[in-house]
């Protein structure tokens, strides 16, 4: 058997391999990239050193230089996905340093922004809501949106924030509003979570069955931001008033954790919804204590306009 040494030896001194070789070096040589990084380190690079890295400088070349020529990073042809190659002089050659791409960095940051934001029962149309695409045309709204930045100036500063009662008639955009309070947030890497009120108090009396009431009323009571919405809609037992929303309250209150809702009702409709029982007992005084504890967590105001959804 021909030793492999010889054999690749007689390769490389084929003319047809030395015609595609000098073909090969012609073609990377001609990419702009790397003309400029000969270029810029031309006193560190001969043509000994092009020759030793010329596999490297050709890898190059076959990949998508910051996403261009790049559709998705689904589609990502690189050797990495999700990464670019950078020339590097290492030495007496040239080497490839693989960086995220920006498509990469882009996709990481959305994966984080929407991890910041939890939610429960709330639309996706809401989950994806801007302030620039909120129309803050009346003095209302003007109202709300002071606060809004009042809240937001508060949370860069660390400083104790008060959260907002929103109410209103159906369709003003009171949950549209919380969920770009959320983005807001997440802009500033502050986890929030929006909770459709009347369907997690549904879900926290199936809790019990399967032993997950704890577990579910802990994620709600302990996260930086929390938003209720709808308050007011849900069907109000004793054990739903006391055990649940108070209990929740005192503690967010007790942390001085930021607290938001929403609800049809102004705080003194809600404290007459909150004073009777599915039984119907009038339960006055425990209700007027879920009332102070919102009031201390968060600042009324209504919001006015036209029926947005119609």
């Amino acid at each position: 058997m021909e030793p492999i040494g010889k054999s690749m030896k007689n390769v490389t001194n084929r003319p047809d391999f030395k015609k595609r070789l000098s073909s090969l070096k012609e073609e990377v040589l001609a990419n702009p990239d790397i003309q400029a990084f000969i270029s810029a380190n031309s006193s560190k690079i001969d043509e000994a050193v092009i020759e030793i890295s010329l596999n490297k400088l050709y890898e190059y070349t076959q990949q998508s230089i910051e996403c261009r020529d790049c559709p998705s990073l689904g589609e990502c042809k690189n050797l990495l996905q999700g990464y670019h190659p950078e020339l590097v002089l290492q030495g007496k050659t040239i080497d490839l340093q693989y960086d995220q791409c920006p498509t990469k960095v882009v996709s990481d940051q959305r994966k984080k922004h929407e991890s910041l934001i939890k939610s429960l029962y709330i639309p996706k149309d809401v989950l994806a809501a801007q302030f620039q695409d909120i129309e803050f045309d009346d003095h209302s709204r003007v109202k709300v949106f002071g606060l809004i930045k009042e809240f937001m100036e508060a949370a860069d500063q660390k400083k104790r924030q008060k959260g907002i009662y929103l109410h209103g008639a159906f369709g003003v955009g009171k949950t549209y509003i919380m969920g770009a309070i959320a983005n807001e947030l997440a802009h500033k890497n502050i986890p929030s979570m929006l909770v459709y009120l009347p369907e997690f108090m549904r879900e926290l009396k199936n809790s019990i069955q399967d032993s997950t009431l704890d577990e579910k009323m802990d994620a709600v009571k302990k996260v930086k931001v929390l938003m209720l919405d709808d308050i007011g809609a849900e069907s109000m037992s004793s054990w739903t008033r006391d055990e649940i929303l108070g209990v929740l309250l005192q503690y967010r209150m007790t942390e001085n954790l930021p607290t938001f809702f929403t609800s049809n009702f102004d705080l003194k409709e809600l404290e007459h919804h909150l004073s009777y029982t599915q039984r119907g007992e009038e339960e006055k005084v425990k209700a007027a204590r879920i009332i102070e504890r919102m009031k201390y967590l968060a600042t009324p105001v209504k919001l006015e306009g036209a029926n947005r959804r119609q």
